[in-house]
């Protein structure tokens, strides 16, 4: 495996999100709708050819970018044949367990700083407490951003013998007591990781969604700013490349 790094993305079509004049655009019209803010993200992806790709950039700070960037908090444990191994210390190329047991190879992380007190710009947290979902489901507190979505059969479902699941964020499951928002007032660096498919995951006992912006999302892009959002994705290369979502979503 050969590690590829650079201070910003190269002038390219592939692998730069604003090379091209559409693109810039792109940029200063979601500037403007987000008044201005723009998000400093790094991500690592696993190329076709078996190297890895490291870079770092700017995205417009509004939700369809920040998405990529906002799931994980530092210090969650994800499940890998070793063991249990903090986010930030994956690698694309490393084996994730998935939430039916089986292992798919990591191919994409995203990472972006978020300040969640953050004055006119509040980013939504939650934290979930330790046996909250049932025996160690999570094995210990966790802390997750806007994106993060769990599996799980809604409460309307359940008993009807479908045993219907679907991925729904984790901040529409907060009660207050068990699983609160939080609101951190110091800066703490946020994950995503994307598989070579749209799957669930187990994280500290709780089976959470990889990365996939969703089918609707993809489709109601305008061209340019389609090909601005997955040129932050050099692992797939084609809006196609995400595929199919493997549960619905709520």
């Amino acid at each position: 495996m050969t590690l590829h790094t650079a201070p910003d993305f190269i002038p390219s079509k592939t692998h730069t999100p604003y090379s091209t004049t559409a693109s810039r655009s792109v940029l200063h019209d979601a500037r403007a709708r987000s008044g201005g803010r723009t998000r400093a993200y790094e991500i690592a992806a696993l190329r076709p050819d078996g190297t890895v790709f490291v870079t770092e950039g700017y995205v417009p700070a509004t939700p369809l970018f920040e998405e990529p960037f906002s799931a994980f908090a530092r210090g969650t444990l994800i499940s890998t044949p070793q063991g249990e191994t903090p986010v930030e210390d994956l690698c694309p190329g490393d084996r994730i367990v998935r939430a039916d047991g089986t292992e798919a190879p990591l191919l994409w992380i995203g990472s972006s700083k978020f300040v969640p007190a953050d004055t006119g710009h509040r980013t939504p947290w939650v934290r979930v407490m330790a046996d909250s979902l049932g025996l160690s489901r999570p094995s210990s507190f966790l802390t997750f951003g806007p994106a993060a979505r769990i599996l799980h059969t809604p409460q309307n479902l359940r008993g009807a013998g479908t045993g219907h699941k679907v991925f729904t964020l984790i901040r529409d499951l907060v009660d207050g007591v068990n699983i609160i928002e939080i609101q951190p007032p110091t800066p703490v660096r946020l994950y995503h990781l994307g598989l070579a498919r749209h799957a669930a995951i187990s994280v500290s006992g709780l089976d959470m969604e990889t990365f996939h912006p969703g089918p609707a999302t993809i489709a109601a892009l305008p061209l340019h700013q389609r090909d601005a959002f997955v040129s932050m994705f050099p692992h797939i290369g084609a809006t196609t490349g995400f595929g199919p979502l493997c549960h619905p979503r709520a």
